[in-house]
């Protein structure tokens, strides 16, 4: 391209020539830029973070609170990782939604039937887990849920994974030290089942167990899981007598309205336990 102004057009020819050249190389690094901050996560600009919109994050929140209330219709607790997955990308910088997904992946992955379904939650857990503890190393949330969800995924390998003891062991050890009687004594009931678990071979021991659980008891009198694990353990030991104790306890105590899903799910399993006590 050429622009001729009268007698001088030559010189205003070549300088034209110049500029566009310096154009035509400036124009695809532009353009590069732009794809890569585009297809990049959350903005850093002068050492703060644009998490998108807060406000719409926060109200996708409170409708996943009550998705995941009625958990148990899966559907509902599916609807809620859906809606906290939008609300991540809106406010990526918020603890809360994190563990909160981490919290709601565990239970898809822990009561779907479907293996791919299951191991991609337990996947999306993990990843949300650690983004959690990322943000906030000093709340037990982030470190429970990060935790729980490594227990679900080594769960269908009997806990083979040696670094899988280790990561459980480590994130439930950190719960204890930030609140031990989280959630009604949870990490308690996490290690205990990790020890009963676990193959000997990598830590597996029916007795550190059974005082994990037992130490959990002081937290625990509404933890219906807790009493049913501490069941199962005893049944493991032969002390028949005690498993009933606590089978008789988990189905007369009064129901947390919070945790009526694990409840029902406790229940279900103490009376089989039960029979299976009866019969033998």
């Amino acid at each position: 391209m050429t622009i001729q102004f009268g007698q001088a057009g030559q010189k205003y020819s070549v300088k034209v020539k110049k500029v566009i050249g310096r154009l035509l190389l400036i124009v695809p690094i532009v353009a590069l830029c732009f794809s890569v901050s585009c297809n990049r996560g959350p903005t850093e600009v002068a050492g703060t973070i644009d998490t998108g919109n807060p406000k719409a994050a926060a109200e996708k929140t409170t409708e996943a609170d009550g998705l995941y209330a009625r958990r148990e219709d899966l559907d509902q607790a599916r609807q809620a990782l859906a809606l906290l997955r939008q609300a991540r990308t809106e406010d990526y910088g918020s603890y809360d939604i994190a563990w909160k997904l981490s919290r709601s992946a565990y239970y898809v992955g822990d009561h779907t039937p479907n293996e791919n379904e299951r191991d991609a939650a337990f996947k999306e857990g993990i990843e949300s887990g650690e983004h959690a503890v990322k943000l906030q190393d000093g709340k037990p949330e982030g470190h429970f849920w990060l935790g729980a969800n490594y227990g679900g995924s080594a769960k269908n390998s009997t806990l083979s994974n040696l670094s899988s003891v280790e990561d459980i062991r480590r994130e439930m050890s950190a719960v204890l030290k930030l609140d031990e009687g989280f959630q009604s004594g949870s990490a308690y009931l996490g290690l205990g089942q990790l020890y009963l678990q676990a193959p000997r071979m990598l830590g597996g021991d029916k007795q550190k167990a059974i005082d994990y659980l037992e130490k959990g008891l002081k937290f625990g009198k509404d933890n219906a899981l807790l009493h049913l694990r501490l069941a199962e353990a005893y049944r493991l030991v032969n002390r028949d007598a005690d498993a009933l104790k606590q089978i008789e306890y988990v189905l007369s105590m009064k129901i947390d309205p919070a945790f009526t899903a694990e409840y029902k799910e406790a229940v279900d399993k103490a009376q089989k336990l039960r029979e299976e006590l009866k019969t033998n």
